[in-house]
């Protein structure tokens, strides 16, 4: 029994060590250090640490510099969708009266960077998506959009980040760690992890129920060919089939703590 208990302890440590070597190697391996800064913000939220050290950091950085740190599409998405999941998660779990008015909730400025306060609207349709109007499907671009917005945004949108996003809701995909340095390979995993997992394709109907995200972004997609596109594309569907399309009603019941490991860092 007692040689069974060590083995037992020792297994349990290697994985975790395995884990926490995969988590580590992620983050050293990127090069920029505000992306670094929001691996490590999301990293100890994911982990249940105190995250007051990186919530500090974040307040206390220049917006000029990180405006210009951030150069490229991949870093801008890396450090904001970190950034995003990060408070989501954090907010919501301090107070989850918050998603009562979820309109308000998203709306309301309440992540503060830089001595600045942005709204979640903000960071993901300003941002993220490259000051896309957030009920235009993903068609029309925001002609009035601000100043901090154009600091800061992507210059073309990515219908993955979708899929990378994390609202707080039952339906959202689940919470990974992304790096700049890796994004392409990581947000093909979490977009084939999120539609292997919520995609019920029936062959002898040729019919495909997919998450509703495709509805509300279809814009975002168009470039890959829509929904019938991306499930070809991640193997969700055989590359032949041409299924009719139906979406799925969005869970919004509240669910935190949906975390991930990405399929390459297993």
């Amino acid at each position: 029994m007692k040689r069974f208990f060590s083995t037992t302890v020792l297994v349990v440590f290697l994985l975790t060590n395995s884990f926490y070597a995969h988590s580590q190697g992620n983050i050293a391996n990127e090069k920029n250090e505000y992306v670094k800064l929001s691996m490590r913000l999301l990293g100890a939220v994911k982990n249940g640490e105190d995250v007051s050290k990186y919530t500090q950091e974040m307040k206390a950085l220049s917006l000029d510099e990180l405006g210009e740190a951030l150069k490229s599409d991949q870093e801008i998405k890396a450090f904001w969708i970190n950034t995003y999941n990060a408070y989501v998660q954090i907010l919501l779990t301090e107070d989850p009266s918050l998603f009562e008015d979820r309109g308000a909730f998203f709306k309301k400025d309440r992540v503060e960077i830089g001595g600045e306060l942005f709204s979640f609207d903000f960071i993901e349709h300003g941002v993220i998506r490259g000051s896309k109007v957030k009920l235009s499907m993903g068609f029309l671009k925001d002609p009035f959009a601000g100043e901090l917005e154009k600091k800061f945004r992507v210059e073309e949108t990515d219908g993955r980040v979708h899929f990378a996003l994390n609202c707080g809701a039952k339906s959202c995909p689940y919470v990974a760690v992304f790096s700049a340095v890796n994004l392409d390979n990581e947000l093909d995993a979490i977009a084939e992890q999120f539609l292997k997992r919520t995609t019920d394709y029936k062959p002898g109907q040729e019919e495909a129920y997919v998450t509703t995200l495709f509805s509300w972004f279809k814009g975002d997609f168009s470039d890959e060919g829509g929904a019938v596109g991306f499930l070809r594309k991640y193997g969700v569907i055989p590359q032949e089939a041409d299924p009719d399309i139906e979406y799925k009603d969005y869970d919004w019941t509240l669910a935190t703590g949906n975390f991930t490991e990405l399929s390459i860092y297993q």
